[in-house]
């Protein structure tokens, strides 16, 4: 599918930051799984407003509870972040009905992200997002061979990435975050042919967010350049990057300001 140059995206990449919520605290998951997740020192009102005081344009939430057990009781805390934050906040995990999309959105969530649900009930997913046009995002994990893998890499899908793109991009997903399953963001590099596959099958409204981190600065500059007839990234999500000393905030943002 081609289409022209993606509007109004004549500056740099959005920054996003990412908390993961499990059990009320703020967490690490450095293989993607619960069951190894670090607790991390701040709460995550906490570490939320110091992402934003480091620079973040906008704030990623995960409620992990939600996602792996069905356990909404991390939602007040997710309240207590989005009224503290001064920059939009997207919220995922355990998004499963047109309540829980209503009752976040009415929260004050920018947008809500759903996984596993975009998939699996796809008619759910078309009801969504022609009534809340432009603030369903789909977060995609996908394997080397661009299968998609569902419920926190538990279970593979059968479905692989370009198809689900035309799939989910003709339903009217306000855009797309795309990680890859298994990766080591730290030790591995993002897998551009994925991110370029997304930016060249979507509708030219709808967007494309690296999720799934970066090493350093240099994979940051390659996905700045990263161009498919025009469409460009809007957004990568960072975290562990930063605490672990890769590159700071402004470093970020001087790479991301060069055309």
């Amino acid at each position: 599918m081609s289409h022209q140059p993606r509007p109004g995206k004549l500056f740099a990449m959005d920054l996003y930051a990412r908390v993961n919520i499990l059990d009320g605290r703020a967490v690490r998951l450095p293989r993607g799984d619960v069951a190894t997740a670090i607790s991390l020192e701040a709460d995550p009102v906490a570490r939320a407003e110091g992402w934003v005081e480091k620079g973040a344009d906008k704030l990623l939430i995960i409620d992990l509870d939600a996602a792996a057990y069905g356990n909404y009781g991390n939602r007040p805390l997710v309240q207590r972040i989005i009224n503290a934050a001064s920059v939009p906040v997207i919220v995922g995990g355990g998004v499963r009905s047109a309540r829980e999309v209503q009752e976040l959105l009415e929260a004050g969530a920018w947008r809500v992200t759903m996984g596993t649900v975009a998939l699996v009930d796809q008619v759910l997913f078309w009801e969504l997002c022609r009534e809340h046009p432009g603030q369903i995002l789909v977060s995609l994990d996908v394997k080397k061979d661009e299968e998609l893998v569902m419920r926190g890499w538990t279970e593979h899908s059968g479905t692989f990435l370009e198809e689900a793109l035309v799939e989910l991009s003709s339903a009217g997903a306000g855009g797309f975050m795309i990680a890859e399953a298994g990766r080591d963001a730290l030790h591995e590099p993002p897998n551009h042919a994925a991110l370029e596959l997304a930016l060249r099958t979507i509708l030219p409204e709808e967007e494309v967010v690296a999720a799934g981190g970066v090493r350093n600065l240099e994979d940051l500059e390659d996905l700045n350049q990263l161009d498919a007839d025009g469409s460009k990234l809007s957004g990568v999500v960072v975290g562990r990057e930063i605490t672990e000393g890769r590159f700071t905030f402004e470093e970020a943002k001087a790479v991301l300001s060069k055309s």
